[in-house]
Formats: C-alpha cells, sequence, structure tokens
C-alpha cells in the first residue's frame, strides 16, 4: 500500500523563531515514527531557515524508518548528502525570497548534468527524486535523467480556490502519475496535501508516497503529533496500491 512520509521542517521553523534548543525536530520525527510514518522528511536549505546539518546528522543517526533529505543540485549540498548517506535524495528547486517551495525542478535541458549529479549518489546506493511539476515534458526529462522516482508538485492542486481550477490541476496530476509509471519511474506525491483534498487520490493506483508535513503539523497544534500523524497514516492505509 501507499505509504506515509512526514517532513518535520516545520518542527525546526518553530524553534528557529526564537533560535533556541526547542521545539526539537529529532524529537518530532521519532514521535511520528512511533505514530506510524514509514519515512521522515527533511529539507536542507542552503539559507538555513529551519532544518540545521545537525538536525540532518541526529535524524539520520536515530531515524528507525527512512530519511529523505530535500535538496538543492549543489555541490555542498551533494558532499552532504554523500557524507550523511540517507537512504532517499529528493532534488527541488530553491529560491531564497521564497516562503515555501512554489513549484518542480526544471528538468527540461538538464537531463545529463542531473544525470552526472545523482551518479554519485547512485554509486553510493542512495536512492533519488525528483521534485516535478505534473508537466509531460518535465516527466520526461526526469526519465531521461536517470532517476528512479518523481515526486509530483501537488501545490497548485491544493491551492486552487474554485471548484474547476481545482479539477484542471488534479487532471494534469493524474495523467502525469499514468505517463511517468509507463516511462518506469515510480511516483510520489506531495506539496500542500492535507486530510481533505488527499482524498481525491485515494483509488489512484501507483502512487508509492505521501510527503505530508505543514498539514500534520497544523493539526497537531490542536491535538498532538502522534494523534496528528496516527489520522493521516489512517487515511492512507485506506488507499489503493
Amino acid at each position: 500500500m501507499p505509504v506515509l512520509a512526514v517532513n518535520v521542517d516545520h518542527v525546526a521553523t518553530l524553534r528557529q523563531a526564537r533560535m533556541g534548543i526547542e521545539p526539537e525536530p529529532v524529537t518530532a520525527a521519532y514521535m511520528a515514527e512511533m505514530a506510524g510514518a514509514t519515512g521522515i522528511i527533511v529539507h536542507l536549505r542552503e539559507d538555513r531557515r529551519h532544518i540545521q546539518d545537525r538536525d540532518v546528522e541526529l535524524i539520520k543517526q536515530t531515524c528507525n524508518t527512512r530519511m529523505h533529505l530535500e535538496m538543492a543540485a549543489t555541490e555542498e549540498m551533494q558532499g552532504i548528502a554523500l557524507n550523511i548517506d540517507p537512504e532517499f535524495v529528493c532534488l527541488v528547486p530553491e529560491k531564497r525570497e521564497e516562503l515555501t517551495t512554489e513549484g518542480g525542478l526544471n528538468c527540461v535541458g538538464r537531463e545529463k548534468e542531473l544525470a552526472d549529479y545523482l551518479a554519485p549518489l547512485h554509486d553510493k546506493g542512495i536512492r533519488s527524486s525528483l521534485f516535478i511539476d505534473a508537466d509531460p515534458k518535465q516527466i520526461e526529462a526526469a526519465s531521461a535523467a536517470g532517476t528512479e522516482f518523481i515526486e509530483i508538485h501537488t501545490g497548485h492542486y491544493a491551492d486552487a480556490k474554485e471548484f474547476n481550477a481545482r479539477n484542471v490541476e488534479l487532471a494534469k496530476i493524474l495523467d502525469g502519475i499514468k505517463l511517468a509509471q509507463n516511462l518506469g519511474l515510480k511516483v510520489n506525491l506531495g506539496h500542500g496535501l492535507n486530510y481533505r483534498n488527499v482524498l481525491a487520490f485515494k483509488d489512484v493506483p501507483g502512487i508509492k508516497e505521501y510527503s505530508i508535513g505543514h498539514a500534520i503539523m497544523a493539526r497537531a497544534i490542536y491535538v498532538g503529533l502522534d494523534r496528528a500523524v496516527r489520522d493521516m497514516a489512517e487515511i492512507i492505509r485506506t488507499f489503493v496500491d
């Protein structure tokens, strides 16, 4: 069945607001695993606005499931990934002024560059994913780059305010999933998914993983992290494989 990977970045966001020592994303990662997460996601940004290097190191040491390291395709991040040795690396775009990731990575015309970048990670046994929009050209380019997984950016669907606009974005994602699978790619989904809009994918076969962070941490404020993760994990357990 599909699985849930929990992003703990925003635990670090709250900590960094005071530049203090709490709340602790390492503890949050452990609690998420205990509540049913099958993976922990951390995005080590170049500007270090939330997750810090020590968080990545400690979560890797203590993670009982799989650690997914989201990162920009830079030389610095490649070196960190090779040193930390996470189970997964997901390449994402970054802009310093953005509040959150605004769209997918551009892979078109960069197929060889990305393949060369991923090669030493693959040689070390680290599995890779590219975070991309549900655009046929991007999906085809990701396949040509030699990644095993893609994570389709669901933010445009999640952010759509009108019913028709939301359905248009959903249709793009569903078409993208089919194309990726036909090309032999494994498909994850993530960005902006919550306890309601994720239900649109309940009967969509072949999705490997749902990457969810903000919605879980937002609910955790009211019901606690354990309950928030368990609720989402339970929803995803009802989805088709």
